[in-house]
């Protein structure tokens, strides 16, 4: 760890800050206002919990992404996941079972996790995974889903359990969504939107930021309108190219820098929606939060990886618990490496110096 920099610290400022946001923006819906008054007390006794084991030597990040399945009906251009081989178009074989997440989930809240984000594959695909996580109120669960599986009974349970937050992904208007997502995705994605709004709940969006659309996915006109329709938080995820010939895609850090501005800008004068950036600025973060700093990844077999972008994995949570999956190898020396702080072009500096990685994967396998 960093001693000049207190990650614990840092991080507990971001979740505060972040429910802090959730809660101005949630202000003129009773429901959800009374659920993040509530979520607001259960995010500060677990902030004690980490600080707790922090004291005693133990790091515990506050977020966690959970893949719950490999199964997709997208094929999305440019899809990360699909070029690692992570996303299939088949039913997969040995992922964790609905139980085997309901244990993570248990401990991740024993542990004090305030934030597991749920992805894919297409998460709405395991309806048992979202139906148990619909019972921990501990902890909010942000879907991050592609929108084209929403049914009654899962407004239903967004109704009922408002720790479920469905975070749709777009890629700003209609021309540009349905060029990456496929013909008609965008038309879906509205009229959930505008089914969701109807019924008093809430959502978020994910955006792929691209140096094609960065304009577009920060405009007043493209914001406005998804807050209108109730969209109460956005998510812009910078993309990681998947082949060479995409590195032009890939924001730099001239869109870096000005897409940071914008959301510092959104922050103060856009109280309506939260606003995050992953992976952010991390001169902020004292580098990278990957790799269990702030966040780890658990993908849909159980291996705990350091992020959804760097699929290695020297552990599996189904033999081991979640606390000593944080204490695997690989991890503890990315953390006590110079990898997370490294200088580089910009995006996930894991993915750029994904060769390095693969070797500390192979000693800390050998080892």
């Amino acid at each position: 760890m960093n001693k000049e920099f207190d990650i614990q610290e840092y991080m507990t400022k971001g979740v505060e800050r972040v429910v802090a946001d959730a809660m101005k923006a949630t202000l003129k819906n009773p429901k959800e206002a009374a659920f993040m008054l509530k979520f607001a007390a259960s995010a500060r006794k677990a902030s004690g919990k980490r600080k707790k084991s922090e004291e005693a030597g133990e790091h515990i990040p506050p977020f966690l992404i959970a893949s719950i399945t490999s199964k997709c009906n997208l094929h999305c251009a440019g899809c990360y996941s699909r070029c690692n081989h992570a996303t299939v178009d088949a039913e997969p074989v040995r992922q964790l079972t609905d139980e085997d997440w309901l244990k993570v989930f248990d401990e991740a809240d024993e542990l004090g996790i305030s934030f597991i984000l749920l992805a894919g594959g297409e998460p709405m695909l395991r309806r048992g995974v979202i139906e148990a996580a619909a019972t921990k109120k501990n902890i909010l669960f942000p879907i991050f889903t592609n929108g084209t599986f929403m049914d009654e009974r899962y407004f239903e349970l967004f109704d009922k359990n408002r720790n479920l937050i469905p975070i749709m992904s777009i890629e700003g208007k209609k021309k540009v969504t349905d060029q990456r997502r496929g013909r008609g995705v965008y038309d879906r994605l509205i009229a959930n939107m505008d089914e969701i709004k109807k019924r008093g709940l809430i959502f978020g969006a994910s955006v792929t930021v691209t140096t094609e659309n960065i304009n577009e996915v920060t405009s007043e006109e493209f914001l406005k309108e998804l807050s209108d329709r109730g969209c109460k938080a956005v998510i812009f995820v910078e993309y990681v190219p998947v082949t060479d010939e995409s590195k032009n895609l890939a924001p730099g850090d001239v869109e870096r820098d000005f897409l940071k501005k914008e959301i510092d800008y959104l922050r103060e004068a856009k109280p309506e929606m939260v606003y995050i950036s992953f992976p952010g600025d991390e001169k902020g973060s004292g580098g990278c939060v990957a790799a269990g700093r702030g966040f780890f990844h658990i993908n849909s077999h159980g291996g705990a990886e350091p992020c959804p972008f760097s699929p290695y994995s020297d552990v599996n949570i189904k033999n081991t618990s979640l606390k000593d999956a944080m204490h695997s190898p690989l991890f503890l020396a990315l953390q006590s490496g110079d990898v997370l702080t490294d200088d580089h072009e910009g995006g996930c500096v894991l993915y750029e110096k994904r060769e390095l990685v693969e070797e500390i994967m192979r000693k800390s396998v050998e080892a």
